[in-house]
């Protein structure tokens, strides 16, 4: 190790570090319970991202650019609330552990706000729903961080071996996918159902009741699962220091100044905000596609929103082998930008009149083979990158002597939900510019209307993927320098174990 980062490394560290965890065994049903909870975050993502412009602009009919700002401004409460749990998750001290608090305590606001959200009151002006849909989405955001980022943090917690994180992120990206894509096609399959009044279900004001009540009940169900099938993992993670002085406000901001300072987690936020913001482009944006340009209906789309679960069935698996094959840096930079390449070629194929045309028999098919392969590429490099900001924490605390997972982990949620509604909000603009009226009729869209739809669509998306993927080039984090981080943290804590059984003795 570079004996400038072994000098900064302080004497004094938490006396109350787990034991060494790499050759331990995470029983299986810890596994799949932490993997399990990420349905919770998988339903409320999906819905929000696919759902929330869709609905309001096109059934409640609120004009787009409204239903945009008012996600987008929920902005500014992630960048207060985030860091908060973080360091508050970090610094608390329990029977419990430091995360599971949060955890269990999330289940209930998370499922009641979700919930509500789809039900605003009536007799509302456009304006007035604005601010329904700001205060509710804020609402369900801040108690989804509150599970989110403890959760999250648990992970390098649980374990520091560098392949088994991966393996951990793999179960939990492909439950996310479960709670995302599974809902979503299950919805659309049965509460999204063709009328006479309404052949496009998608578009059916009644399916939405049901659609809240059965997210909110799996949010709930998927959170506790996640609280309380992990609690046997208590006992093996890392708690807060004894007497730990609290932290001011500025204390908080330093701390997360701190994680800035950090060049593999710049790499990794700059690579997110780009990420994610096309991510939330391409959530709020493809049933437009589906639904206008293709033409299609809620049984077909269903039957396209399973190929995001084939994708992650293969990328599960997949995504240690290709991290132990080319490492995770290069693996996350190869799959972003060969899985985008692929994604986008039905919509500019189409644009350019090359593509299959609307009611051809192989039209669903080919959408959903390229789907299923575009999607586990792209959640190859998802995994990989998460993996890779568990590696920062032992990074960080190699040069500071503090395990401040919590810190960096609501960092990286805040930058996610921040730029997946910044991605949303391009989708109400695409939509605007587009022309695309509220409660169009498919029939009603030109063929200018759908044109311009994917003009500004093609280049936005690309573009961020490609300039998101560049920051990864400035991640130095290898393997065998992982491997250095987490040997002399542990020898630094074994010096202070017998420093502290010393002073017993003496006393």
């Amino acid at each position: 190790m570079n004996t400038a980062v072994a000098a900064s490394i302080p004497a004094s560290v938490d006396a109350d570090a787990p034991e060494d965890e790499v050759l331990r065994r995470i029983p299986a049903a810890a596994q799949a319970s932490y993997g399990f909870g990420a349905v919770a975050t998988g339903v409320k993502n999906a819905a929000f991202s696919a759902y929330l412009l869709l609905f309001y602009n096109q059934v409640i009919g609120i004009p787009a650019a409204i239903v945009s700002v008012a996600i987008a401004l929920t902005l500014l409460v992630d960048a207060v609330a985030d860091p908060v749990i973080g360091r508050w998750s970090d610094s608390t001290r329990s029977r419990w552990g430091r995360r599971h608090p949060f955890i269990i305590g999330s289940a209930i606001p998370t499922a009641f706000f979700f919930m509500l959200t789809w039900f605003p009151p009536a007799g509302l002006t456009d304006v007035q729903t604005g601010i329904w849909i700001f205060a509710l989405a804020s609402l369900t955001r801040i108690s989804i961080s509150m599970f989110e980022i403890p959760s999250s943090a648990m992970n390098p917690e649980m374990t520091s071996d560098y392949a088994q994180r991966t393996r951990l992120f793999s179960l939990r990206y492909w439950f996310g996918y479960v709670g995302s894509y599974g809902f979503l096609a299950f919805s659309l399959a049965v509460f999204f159902v063709a009328t006479l009044e309404f052949p496009r279900g998608q578009l059916n004001p009644a399916g939405y009741e049901r659609f809240a009540i059965a997210g909110g009940a799996l949010i709930f169900v998927a959170i506790l699962v996640c609280g309380f099938g992990t609690k046997s993992q208590i006992a093996h993670m890392r708690q807060a220091p004894v007497g730990q002085p609290k932290s001011s406000a500025l204390g908080h901001l330093r701390e997360m100044g701190s994680a800035f300072g950090n060049r593999g987690f710049l790499a990794i936020f700059g690579f997110g905000v780009f990420k994610f913001t096309a991510i939330g482009l391409y959530s709020a944006s493809t049933l437009y596609f589906y639904t206008y340009v293709f033409d299609l209906g809620a049984g077909q789309i269903a039957l396209l929103t399973f190929d995001s679960l084939v994708a992650a069935t293969i990328a599960a698996p997949l995504a240690p082998k290709f991290s132990k094959w080319w490492g995770k840096r290069t693996t996350s930079m190869v799959m972003a930008v060969a899985g985008i390449t692929l994604g986008i070629s039905p919509l500019a194929l189409t644009y350019l009149g090359l593509f299959l045309p609307v009611g051809h028999p192989l039209l669903v098919p080919v959408l959903f083979a390229i789907g299923a392969c575009y999607g586990a590429m792209i959640a190859v490099s998802l995994i990989n990158t998460s993996s890779m900001l568990a590696d920062v924490v032992e990074d960080h605390a190699a040069r500071s002597g503090k395990h401040a997972a919590g810190v960096f982990f609501a960092a990286a949620s805040f930058m996610q939900q921040c730029s997946t509604g910044l991605g949303i909000f391009a989708a109400g603009l695409v939509v605007s510019s587009a022309g695309i009226p509220e409660k169009a009729d498919p029939a009603a869209v030109t063929y200018a209307m759908e044109q311009s739809l994917l003009a500004h669509y093609i280049p936005a998306s690309l573009g961020l993927w490609t300039i998101g993927t560049l920051f990864l080039l400035f991640y130095p984090i290898t393997e065998a320098r992982h491997r250095e981080n987490v040997a002399r943290i542990k020898a630094v804590e074994a010096a202070e174990k017998a420093r502290v059984v010393r002073d017993a003795g003496t006393t």
